[in-house]
Order: structure tokens, then sequence, then C-alpha cells
């Protein structure tokens, strides 16, 4: 069993941030631990690691500045749709779906410790199997001609509504 206190991971200043990126790396240990134990093949459990890792460490913790077990419905959708495909220089659907992979399976696997509802586990999933819309979502990002790009961002952005 882990013990985790869910307001460790606000983040309100500049060392919150460092401290909470800490405890993301050592529950990710974890994360990857449970997956071996489980009998997850050892490449697998890393590809999954790996895509939780970037999730929560460089969008949740360093990006958004949000505590992973706020629920927030809408955040693996906009990590998926907009921050992913403008934060690397050759967005590909491929390593993204790894990633919701991965995110998807940290989620169920904090689930399993009671650190998420039922409910938010569900819109996590849901938006976690999005594939189509978020390699449309590439697709037209790469084909952004001219002044295009603010018509792009209004379908799924980054501004705090969600």
């Amino acid at each position: 069993m882990i013990e985790i206190r869910k307001e460790d991971f606000n983040i309100a200043s500049d060392m919150d941030e460092i401290r909470v990126d800490g405890l993301c790396r050592d529950l990710l240990r974890g994360f990857h631990r449970h997956l071996l134990e489980k009998g997850t093949a050892p490449l697998e459990a890393g590809t999954l690691a790996h895509g939780a890792d970037y999730y929560l460490r460089d969008f949740i913790v360093s990006s958004q500045r949000r505590n992973l077990f706020a629920e927030t419905p809408g955040l693996v959708r906009r990590f998926a749709a907009t921050w992913y495909i403008i934060s690397n220089l050759k967005p590909s659907a491929g390593e993204l779906g790894d990633m919701l992979r991965g995110i998807m399976a940290f989620y169920r696997f904090i689930h399993e410790y009671k650190l998420v509802s039922d409910d938010y586990l569900g819109i996590v999933e849901q938006e976690c199997s999005d594939i189509p819309f978020y390699k449309e979502r590439i697709r037209s990002f790469l084909d952004i001609r001219g002044d295009g790009y603010p018509a792009w961002e209004r379908i799924c952005g980054m501004k705090d509504d969600i």
C-alpha cells in the first residue's frame, strides 16, 4: 500500500514545484514497480511509466502547476490536443498514443489506492481514448498556414476554461 497525502502535491511556489516534482518521481517509481509486479513486460512498463512521467512532471507540475490529484475534467484532453503538439518539434500520434496509455495506466494505479474517484477515472479513460481526435489535431496543426493558429487553438485551448 502506498501512503500519499494529496495536499503534499499542492504547488504555490517555485520551491513547491521542485518538491512536488520529486514526489512525482517517487510515485512514478512505485507505479513502474507495480507494473512489473503485475507481470507487465519491462519494456512496456518503462514505456507506460515514461508516458505518465512526461504528463505529470512536464505538463501537470511544471507547465500547469496543479496538484495531480485535483480532479480536473478536460486536463488530459488539453495535454493531448494542444500542449503536447505545440511543445514538440515533431509531434507524433504514435508517441502520443504511448503517453496516453501510460496516463491511463497511471490513473488506474492511483485509483486502486482510492486517490481519484470512479467518476474521474472514467473521464480520464475517455479522454485518453480519443485517439482519432488527437491524430486530427496533430495533422491540422502541421497544416496551419498564415494566421491559422488562433482558430486551431480555440478548438482546445490552453486557457484555464476547463
